[in-house]
């Protein structure tokens, strides 16, 4: 009998009766900012990231997190995430543990299209609140969370669908 090769490995796979347990929004309201946002199941089974990103009171970002189990990633090169968003951009965000302080991070700009986005893991580079810190890029074996961030110094709404995600 040959032995099976994963070639793939789902993270995320949104449908009509998804759960969205161990999904957070973390808005800038934790240090004083008004911006708001939500997560949804949409109609056609979607996750839908939506809100509005203020800059009063030194705010400027919404964020939405996903913490799960801890999974092996030493396998895997890339990351793609199939997604439709508003024209913005928006940050990819990781953690090989929840205790992390900082993410690693991957900007990338959406269109009013589905599209599918390939980030490659090597490319994710070290961030604390919006520095890039001296360090390697991203090479763990461990991923434990994963998110979405739109920071784009400006008030705007925004709206972030996503369908899946998918190492390989």
């Amino acid at each position: 009998m040959a032995a099976v090769i994963c070639t793939s490995l789902t993270i995320i796979d949104f449908n009509k009766n998804s759960s969205l347990v161990g999904w957070r929004v973390v808005n800038d309201v934790v240090m004083g900012g008004r911006s708001n946002s939500s997560i949804s199941i949409d109609i056609d089974g979607n996750a839908v990231f939506k809100g509005e990103v203020s800059l009063e009171n030194n705010g400027g970002f919404s964020s939405l997190r996903h913490r799960f189990e801890k999974i092996n990633v030493s396998k895997f090169k890339i990351i793609k995430i199939r997604l439709k968003g508003d024209g913005k951009k928006y940050q990819f965000r990781v953690k090989p543990s929840m205790f992390n302080q900082y993410s690693y991070i991957n900007i990338f700009e959406t269109t009013s299209e589905w599209q599918t986005i390939e980030i490659k893991l090597a490319d994710l580079t070290p961030t604390f609140r919006g520095r890039k810190l001296d360090m390697p890029n991203f090479s763990g074996t461990e991923l434990e969370e994963l998110g979405f961030l739109i920071g784009n110094k400006k008030n705007e709404e925004f709206q972030l669908i996503i369908d899946s995600i998918i190492l390989e």
